[in-house]
């Protein structure tokens, strides 16, 4: 209530309160109304500032910390009256006291697609009691199972409360009834009775999440051979269970002559009875009565609640289509004879039906199946076989299909080149062509072979390409036919073959290290490259005069008792017992098994770092001060070390007068650690021509010199182990395999 003023409100009368006052801060005081309620009051009546006698009070703190967060929540509802006041409808919400300041807030759940405004009915406030009672507003006591409060007018009634809520009241000594039950809602009972707006249209949505994408398919025959120019017409028979429609699609041999599609009937749904086709709109499930109204904007519609003159159609489902059915396709006798393997599925599952013995049509397969071979004519010579296949089939020909598949995997991925390397020889009776020296390459990605010629000095020939990449057909082959070549492969290539390329004929001798390693691991496709099935032969072969070569090996031991097989004394002692039974490759590859890991060093460090000085000097090059700033650069950790890749990007950058193959041997020359790394101190110290300078070098063919001929003999290991050998050969009789007096005097050493 507002104090009576002492000045009356008039022009010059009243003054600014406010002058003079420097807290313009709200009190806020607790105070107690009457007994065992307490309120938020403007004056203070009592010293104690407590509001709630209860165990929620602890000591004097004030209520908005001492229940912070806390609110009763009460469930209610109220009475909405319809527009003609013969019903009402009962509105849910939900009433929430706020202990921290006893406020309330009541909202109402949102219902989708109600058409109500529903969510926040009245907004968080302090809610005064409606008359006779005046300065007081609603509180605890106020607020119980079975009460009804008026809010600004309207009434709710209490019906239930949560768990805190009651355990809240209990403990402050107030009762609390159980939860009523709603009453029933007229309005609800009416709705649902008479609908403003039935579905007339049926909901699918359900059969299509679950059988989306899911087709019967079923085979079938019409024959029309009553009529004149009839046939039998081969079907497929499509069911799509997600809107029971069938489509029915003409198996059309080849070269029929129809130019028609071969789309029997498209995707619809099939009465089982059919007399006449429906005018148009029977299958509208909302019918219109009358229009009232002669304005089409002013016109009001009226609906067929009834569904009068509807006509039921009734159309084929699943459990009509069976095997040996006979359906009726507007008119058309369709009979069904077999079905496909998830329809069996579909049908044992839901139908329990096992039995699906097809049935026979009246034509057979072969009787209008009658496929007619192309005749190819023969290769003519120009471009590859498959470009010339390609202008057999159209008259615009596209290019040759790509293995795709092969070219992934066998692509070139860092330092795996995925190509195999032969060194060979030209076998020839002219003396010149005898002595000239070939790499054969061999690209896995596509089979394709290229030849590079390496010229010696004064030869007479040049170092060039002598085949560009292509494939190489096997030779004894008709080329001017219509069958298709065969072509060489890389399990045809291996050291010791007699290969015949585009007329020429070669000898493979050798092959680099990267070329055996990956026969090896790919053993399963290179069998001169298997282990396992090399032994396999030298035991077949050995068994027979095994004794005699075992000495013969034994006689070829090192004296100092190491055990140890040099690999000349072993390649000829098979060449010698085996002859033409075992390849070079063979021998090679079991001396890389048995190999005893030691290798033989054929470029010396000092001969690699006067190769290195020699380029450096012919070359001008001065940048070693910039090469050495920019490995600090990268290593700022100062550890000493970086890798050999690194390494390889730097001294690329600082364009050192080095060839690829002269810079790799370098790196070779190093000794990395155990993480793998170079002692980069050294690698600078080695390109330093200042300290401890090399003695030039007469020039050499770097790519060749540091790839082919540095390497004298196979890199399988410079010896190779007696003991594993024999053992694994496994042709003694004896517990002790080696029983010679040479082996047990070297033994006993």
């Amino acid at each position: 209530m507002n104090p009576v003023p002492a000045l009356p409100f008039l022009p010059g009368f009243n003054f600014d309160s406010k002058i003079g006052k420097t807290k313009f801060h709200k009190s806020q005081i607790f105070d107690k109304i009457h007994n065992g309620v307490y309120y938020l009051a403007e004056k203070p009546h009592f010293s104690r500032h407590s509001r709630y006698l209860s165990f929620h009070d602890e000591g004097e703190k004030p209520t908005w910390l001492a229940f912070d967060g806390q609110r009763l929540m009460f469930k209610a509802y109220f009475q909405l009256n319809t527009r003609d006041n013969s019903s009402f409808s009962i509105r849910n919400c939900t009433i929430s006291f706020f202990l921290e300041d006893g406020t309330m807030k009541v909202s109402e759940p949102i219902t989708g697609n109600s058409g109500l405004e529903q969510g926040l009915i009245v907004r968080r406030q302090r809610i005064p009691i409606p008359d006779p009672v005046t300065f007081r507003y609603y509180d605890i006591l106020d607020l119980n199972i079975g009460k009804q409060i008026k809010i600004y007018g309207r009434i709710y009634n209490i019906i239930d409360c949560d768990k805190f809520t009651r355990n809240f009241l209990n403990r402050n000594g107030i009762p609390v009834p159980q939860p009523i039950e709603l009453s029933s809602d007229s309005y609800a009972e009416k709705k649902d009775i008479f609908q403003k707006k039935p579905n007339r249209i049926p909901d699918t949505r359900g059969n299509f999440l679950k059988y989306d994408k899911k087709v019967l398919r079923f085979y079938g025959y019409w024959d029309d051979r009553d009529n004149l120019y009839g046939e039998i017409h081969n079907l497929e028979i499509h069911y799509y269970l997600a809107d029971d429609t069938i489509e029915v699609k003409e198996i059309l041999p080849e070269n029929s002559g129809r130019d028609v599609g071969p789309l029997f009937l498209k995707r619809s749904k099939i009465p089982k009875n059919f007399e006449k086709i429906d005018p148009i709109g029977s299958g509208d499930t909302f019918t219109i009565l009358n229009v009232l109204g002669d304005n089409g904007a002013k016109s009001y519609y009226m609906a067929d609640s009834l569904n009068t003159g509807t006509y039921l159609q009734d159309y084929f489902k699943d459990h009509d289509l069976t095997i040996g059915s006979v359906i009726d396709v507007f008119g058309r006798k369709v009979v069904i004879t077999d079905l496909d393997s998830f329809t069996k599925d579909y049908y044992r599952m839901k139908y329990g039906i096992d039995n699906f013995t097809p049935l026979k049509g009246p034509l057979e397969k072969c009787d209008y199946d009658n496929k007619i071979e192309k005749f190819i004519p023969p290769y003519n010579g120009y471009g590859s076989y498959e470009d010339s296949l390609g202008n057999c089939f159209s008259v615009t020909p596209k290019a040759p299909n790509v293995d795709f598949t092969k070219f992934y995997y066998h692509d070139k991925q860092g330092f795996d080149s995925q190509i195999l390397r032969f060194q060979a020889k030209m076998i020839s009776k002219i003396p010149e062509n005898a002595e000239r020296c070939f790499i054969i390459r061999i690209f896995l990605m596509d089979n394709t072979i290229a030849i590079f010629e390496l010229s010696k000095r004064n030869s007479g020939f040049m170092s060039c390409l002598f085949q560009k990449r292509m494939r190489v057909m096997l030779p004894g082959q008709e080329i001017f036919s219509n069958e298709p070549p065969n072509y060489y492969k890389p399990n045809d290539f291996y050291i010791g073959a007699n290969l015949t390329l585009n007329g020429f004929l070669f000898q493979l001798t050798f092959a680099d290290s990267y070329t055996l390693r990956y026969m090896e691991q790919h053993s399963d496709e290179f069998p001169k490259a298997n282990s396992r099935l090399i032994m396999d032969k030298l035991r077949e072969l050995l068994k027979p005069i095994y004794k005699e070569f075992k000495k013969d090996l034994i006689a070829t031991l090192n004296e100092d008792g190491t055990l140890i097989l040099e690999f000349e004394h072993f390649r000829k002692t098979l060449l010698r017992y085996l002859g033409e039974n075992i390849t070079e490759h063979e021998i090679i590859t079991i001396a890389r098994h048995y190999s005893s890991r030691e290798k033989r060093e054929f470029n010396s460090r000092d001969y690699i770092r006067a190769l290195v000085h020699t380029e450096i000097n012919r070359f001008l090059w001065t940048e070693l001060d910039r090469l050495e700033e920019d490995i600090l650069h990268l290593d700022r950790t100062r550890t000493g070390y970086l890798s050999r890749n690194e390494l390889y990007r730097i001294l690329r950058g600082c364009r050192i007068p080095l060839n690829v193959e002269l810079l790799n041997t370098m790196l070779d020359v190093f000794d990395d650690n155990k993480q793998g790394t170079i002692n980069y101190c050294d690698l600078l110290k080695f390109l330093n021509v200042k300290i401890n300078p090399m003695t030039p070098v007469a020039p050499v063919n770097i790519k060749t010199a540091l790839w082919w001929t540095s390497e004298k003999e196979i890199e399988c290991g410079a010896k190779i182990e007696f003991p594993a050998f024999i053992e694994d050969l496994n042709l003694d009789e004896k517990e002790n395999p080696m029983s010679d007096d040479k082996y047990n005097d070297l033994s006993a050493n």
